[in-house]
């Protein structure tokens, strides 16, 4: 498997509402092995970006490849078959259900059977299996039976992309993940993506700076819906025109 595929990829992206350009002719690559950050103050549009690469609405302009091939016109479910998974700033997690049956829900979505409508879907061996694993592999095995509900806020970040795990993603888009977590929370969730990289492609954006030169192989930072760069981290500290754009003093 190599470790520099690129497994998705936009190429002049842009999307206009009415006379507001709110992205303008940007390019990302994602690679398999490694964390590519999309950073810049609110309203640089890293959200519209996320929305369009995943397939929330199309482009105004521009072309989206996932795994090769062009998904530009694909909606979101299609993408999601295809192997790319997403978590929003929201939580997206049914909690009154426990942890377990959250990732099993999320597995049973890719993995149905309406030909054997006679059988419980809790009893599915194949989601079954497949929630145990990516409930072991977020770090939640101790709370599994827990009700969704009553994790705590970084915990219910982790079931999230547990929950993403599920579906069998080869690239996740992960939208602030790190957000209104303290500092222990914080490292399981750097400790969590760092071995998720491994294997997948992962697009993260992310305000707390600290974190993002932590984890990323490669920083985008946008500037009013443009890219003003893309480098690897060491880099993009330096950048005089990064520096004063965004990062100030940091």
């Amino acid at each position: 498997m190599s470790t520099n595929e690129v497994l998705l990829r936009g190429q002049n992206i842009t999307r206009r509402w009415g006379g507001l350009v709110a992205l303008n002719q940007v390019n990302v690559e994602l690679t398999r092995g490694s964390v590519h950050a999309v950073i810049g103050t609110n309203g640089a549009g890293k959200s519209t970006l996320i929305n369009i690469l995943s397939g929330e609405f199309p482009p105004s302009e521009g072309r989206v490849e996932l795994l090769g091939q062009d998904v530009t016109q694909w909606q979101q479910p299609k993408r999601a078959r295809a192997g790319l998974g997403r978590s929003y700033q929201r939580n997206t997690i049914y909690p009154t259900f426990s942890v377990f049956e959250n990732c099993r829900l999320a597995a049973q979505a890719t993995h149905q059977k309406p030909w054997l409508w006679w059988q419980s879907a809790q009893n599915c061996e194949v989601s079954c299996g497949i929630a145990e694993n990516v409930v072991a592999r977020s770090g939640l095995t101790d709370l599994r039976n827990l009700s969704a509900g009553l994790l705590s806020h970084g915990q219910k970040r982790q079931l999230e992309i547990a929950m993403c795990l599920a579906t069998k993603p080869q690239v996740l888009l992960l939208d602030e993940p790190l957000a209104g977590m303290g500092a222990e929370e914080t490292e399981r969730m750097l400790a969590m993506l760092a071995e998720l990289k491994n294997d997948h492609a992962i697009l993260l954006v992310e305000h707390d700076m600290d974190a993002v030169f932590r984890i990323a192989d490669r920083v985008t930072v946008m500037v009013n819906g443009s890219v003003i760069a893309t480098d690897a981290p060491a880099a993009i500290r330096s950048n005089p025109q990064v520096q004063m754009a965004y990062l100030g003093d940091h």
